[in-house]
């Protein structure tokens, strides 16, 4: 899959070097599964040739609601999966998908689209900094987060990374794959967003992927 790590502010470590290894790998086997003819056009999503599994999880949500497969499952869902001490990346992503939810017809958001952002810092992310953090970009949106366990498992099973830096106490950081992934309704991997982020051309994707006239 492709993976887009973000920006590391400290120094290089093993844990970055591995992510890197594994980034460059993705970006291989990425480009070469994307290279098939998607059924459905759109214009900035890359569809994969087949849906795509995904393992079963058990997250938390900001409001203490589980999070799970089957949650995934009976509309559309983007996922984006970051975390809130984010400088850059998270927030900048978060940012483009409020304007394309404000876009988006408001019967497409509530009974056929979601979009939940998943951190990948449980440490530091609270259930109630996340509901704070996801609010601020838009009420609809749903936080989670969950076990290291748990959410190498997932990220794996979506073809995503994401590896801490070495820091004092809390003052670490995360690089992550910036790419948001699309899961279908019957819960399975089917494409996925790559940065740079447009919110016209995303919108009309997900218009046309949820069925919206």
């Amino acid at each position: 899959m492709t993976a887009s790590p973000t920006r590391a502010r400290l120094g290089a470590t093993p844990l970055i070097v591995i992510a890197a290894l594994a980034v460059g790998i993705g970006f291989f086997l990425g480009s070469r599964l994307l290279s098939a003819p998607a059924s459905t056009a759109t214009k900035t999503a890359l569809m994969y040739p087949a849906p795509r599994t995904i393992a079963d999880f058990h997250l938390t949500q900001a409001n203490g609601q589980p999070l799970n497969a089957a949650d995934w499952r009976g509309h559309w869902t983007v996922a984006f999966f970051g975390f809130t001490h984010c400088p850059d990346i998270c927030p900048n992503t978060l940012a483009v998908f409020k304007q394309v939810w404000n876009t988006l017809d408001a019967d497409l958001r509530k009974d056929r689209l979601h979009f939940d952002f998943i951190s990948v810092d449980p440490e530091r992310d609270t259930p109630e900094q996340l509901g704070r953090y996801v609010a601020f970009f838009h009420p609809d949106f749903r936080a989670a987060t969950g076990s290291d366990d748990e959410l190498t498992a997932l990220t794996r099973s979506l073809g995503l990374i994401y590896a801490r830096t070495a820091g004092e106490g809390a003052d670490y950081s995360v690089d992550h794959s910036a790419s948001v992934v699309i899961i279908d309704p019957s819960g399975h991997l089917v494409g996925l967003f790559r940065p740079p982020f447009e919110a016209a051309p995303i919108a009309a994707d997900l218009a046309t992927l949820a069925g919206a006239r």
